[in-house]
């Protein structure tokens, strides 16, 4: 099967996606993920480390082959298993997949992400490489790994001394990183409208209609995911793989907004984004993609205020455990 044919998929984290594929594939095929078991978006992005939107293209080529299929719930069921499967091996049926192939830096990438996320609010934070692998118990080499991959994702940098750092969320940076996403998103979107398949903007407008009419008990999970669609897997359609490269450092803003989303998703009464979104949509929708990329513009310069809010929240009403790993700054 191929899994970079269709267009701005093989954009969107291919690496990623594929790999959780290949190993969900494999293992379902072998019988090691046994028929009836539940596989959903947050248990395949957390076991890998990745966000959901490559977790979710991962589960959607797992459909389109035949392999799992959405269940009655949230995600997918394991329809069949491998020649050796038989009724007597079969787990609970909502048993949720161990992704025990993933390699050891995958393994704890996840964890490192979120205890990173989960301070950056306060401060800035030195990072250091061989207490993480110290802390976890690993190898240097598994350790800058996930060093890597923390600096691809836009949340960690080098200090003028080649020292690693997380940036603190303040106004200054927050301010920075929006205005770069003002400049660059709208562009992708230009370039991504062309190619963007019918049936996303259908999804995208079921799940927003639904957002919106519950707009006073849409948890955050579900801010995230909308983030998610517009911001990343639209975005990733734009056919420019130097220009996704250059957006991801901003996109660090989305990886944050989970955490805020989770403590502060009722920071305001109804989420300002979601008509916001929405307005995009339509003019994607009707084909006005200059409307569209100036609303997209808008709506960037609008959510600074607003991510500046949750983050003052975070601060003012959490503290952070310390990790021998990480250092708080001046």
């Amino acid at each position: 099967m191929n899994h970079t044919g269709a267009p701005g998929a093989g954009r969107l984290a291919p690496r990623l996606y594929q790999r959780a594929f290949d190993i969900l594939s494999a293992q379902i095929g072998d019988g090691a993920v046994q028929s009836g078991t539940k596989l959903t978006e947050s248990a395949v992005a957390a076991q890998f480390g990745i966000s959901r939107a490559p977790a979710r293209r991962a589960l959607e080529e797992l459909e389109k082959a035949g392999l799992v299929t959405k269940s009655a719930g949230r995600g997918y069921a394991v329809t069949g298993s491998g020649p050796g499967y038989s009724s007597a091996r079969r787990g609970p049926a909502e048993k949720e997949v161990q992704l025990s192939s993933l390699s050891t830096w995958e393994q704890i990438y996840a964890q490192v992400e979120k205890q990173i996320i989960g301070r950056i609010s306060f401060a800035s934070w030195r990072l250091n490489e061989a207490e993480l692998a110290r802390h976890y118990n690993v190898s240097r080499t598994v350790a800058r790994d996930v060093v890597a991959r923390l600096q691809q994702r836009g949340l960690v940098l080098k200090d003028e001394r080649s020292r690693w750092y997380a940036p603190a969320l303040s106004p200054e940076h927050v301010g920075e990183l929006y205005e770069l996403r003002a400049i660059l998103e709208p562009i992708a979107l230009t370039k991504a409208a062309p190619r963007v398949p019918r049936d996303l903007f259908a999804r995208m407008r079921r799940h927003l209609l639904e957002a919106i009419a519950h707009a006073e008990n849409v948890e955050g999970a579900t801010l995230d995911r909308l983030e998610e669609e517009m911001h990343v897997e639209l975005l990733s359609f734009c056919g420019n793989r130097a220009l996704m490269q250059a957006i991801t450092m901003p996109q660090s803003l989305l990886i944050a907004h989970r955490f805020l989303y989770r403590w502060t998703p009722r920071l305001f009464a109804s989420e300002p984004f979601l008509p916001e979104h929405l307005k995009i949509l339509e003019h994607l929708e009707t084909g006005d993609v200059g409307q569209a990329a100036r609303a997209l513009e808008a709506h960037l310069m609008g959510s600074k205020a607003r991510a500046l809010a949750r983050v003052d929240v975070i601060r003012r009403e959490f503290q952070p455990e310390g990790l021998p790993y990480l250092d708080r700054l001046a």
